[in-house]
């Protein structure tokens, strides 16, 4: 892997994704409680926060949207995806290539590995394409490592999340989403099995303000460099507010107290 503390893809070296890949991978339902967080331009809009580090969308959100933006948002090319209609075994359609992202403008490539599914194979040889293409066009390579699938009794738990950030570095990822697993010290465990692939946090479903912000601290104070996050910025009606707090917490490691009394500011 490749260091990315001076690399478009993160700030201070530190990383906030702002994931807007739902659309494909959820559906509408996912817009729902807002129902203008359908539209692709306001996410790109809050895109713009100095908190957020990079915009990860599939193709055809990058080609519509992308041209308005290229001067104010980060792109990062989700090059996977798979809609919830499909009913079979875990896997991850290639909907691009990394020479057509770098040619939409793309800073940083994004990949879905199933780690445990009975297509991890194709999607490991899928990946190492996929990877050694970035590293040709000099682009940071993102794994959502999310195992999942027959070979995986349950996705959440700290040993298997920790297999998923070793994953992502045997394989060549810069950096590592995955799960929260529960606790600052189970994360301390799944940063150092990383070594030196960056290890960043996915957001999950929508919670409260404090206890999102708390998993995110508890994320930095064991190490990891910040994390990716979609519904729990783009399902609320203010999500600036939240932006201003994460910024708190992930660049200036300030506590969740004083984060959300500075975004009350």
């Amino acid at each position: 892997m490749r260091p990315i503390d001076n690399s478009p893809l993160s700030r201070d070296g530190k990383v906030l994704i702002l994931a807007y890949d739902h659309g494909l991978e959820h559906g509408p339902v996912d817009f729902e409680d807002v129902p203008e967080s359908a539209d692709p331009e306001r996410v790109f809009e809050i895109a713009t926060h100095p908190a957020v580090t990079s915009l990860a969308v599939q193709k055809g959100i990058a080609e519509a949207y992308y041209p308005s933006y290229e001067d104010d948002v980060t792109l990062l090319a989700k090059l996977n995806g798979t809609s919830n209609l499909w009913m079979g075994e875990h896997d991850s359609a290639v909907n691009w290539s990394v020479e057509y992202a770098a040619e939409v403008g793309a800073d940083a490539v994004g990949f879905t590995l199933y780690g445990g599914s009975n297509h991890e194979v194709e999607m490991a040889e899928e990946f190492r394409e996929a990877h050694e293409a970035a590293r040709a066009h000099d682009l940071p390579v993102v794994m959502w490592a999310y195992p999942r699938g027959q070979g995986v009794k349950n996705d959440t738990t700290s040993s298997i999340i920790a297999y998923a950030a070793r994953q992502a570095l045997e394989l060549g990822a810069d950096v590592a989403k995955v799960k929260y697993p529960g606790s600052k010290e189970a994360m301390e465990h799944v940063v150092e099995m990383a070594g030196p692939t960056k290890v960043i946090m996915s957001g999950g479903s929508k919670r409260s303000d404090r206890e999102f912000l708390e998993s995110v601290k508890a994320v930095i104070d064991a190490g990891g460099a910040g994390l990716a996050v979609g519904r729990n910025i783009f399902q609320r009606e203010n999500p600036r507010y939240i932006l201003d707090a994460l910024e708190h917490v992930i660049y200036e490691e300030a506590s969740v107290d004083t984060a959300l009394a500075e975004a009350d500011k």
